[in-house]
């Protein structure tokens, strides 16, 4: 896959691929106790599952391709370079690439005690495959 970045595209994110519809890759940018940053590549038609973090919100800044991202309850907001999602905290939430095209975001996770992600259902296939 050619990445859609100038963030490294980083190894097949193996240790999360459950939790995913798809390939996706995990490149790791900096980090300590208090926060964590990494790009996250998206092949297309490639989602993760609903999910929350519970105690912490999550920043996506998208940085190559197109995808979407969506807060329960709401529609699919597409997401191209440049532009940046604010997850809140204990929201539940999906994103990743447009069905035809490849996405890379940077999220951006403070780490706090006691925070956690529940990981959910996938993404229903049809409402996804009408995305444009």
């Amino acid at each position: 896959m050619e990445n859609p970045s100038v963030f490294p595209l980083g190894k097949p994110n193996d240790a999360f691929a459950q939790y995913f519809e798809g390939q996706s890759y995990l490149a790791p940018l900096a980090g300590d106790d208090q926060v964590n940053v990494a790009n996250v590549t998206f092949e297309p038609g490639c989602t993760n599952h609903w999910h929350i973090h519970h105690g912490i919100c999550q920043i996506l800044l998208a940085v190559g391709g197109r995808g979407y991202y969506q807060i329960e309850g709401q529609e699919p907001v597409e997401l191209k370079p440049g532009e940046v999602a604010y997850i809140p905290p204990d929201t539940k939430h999906w994103h990743g690439a447009a069905p035809t095209e490849a996405f890379a975001h940077v999220a951006v996770m403070p780490k706090k005690e006691g925070a956690s992600t529940e990981w959910l259902e996938p993404v229903d296939e049809e409402a996804y495959s009408r995305l444009a």
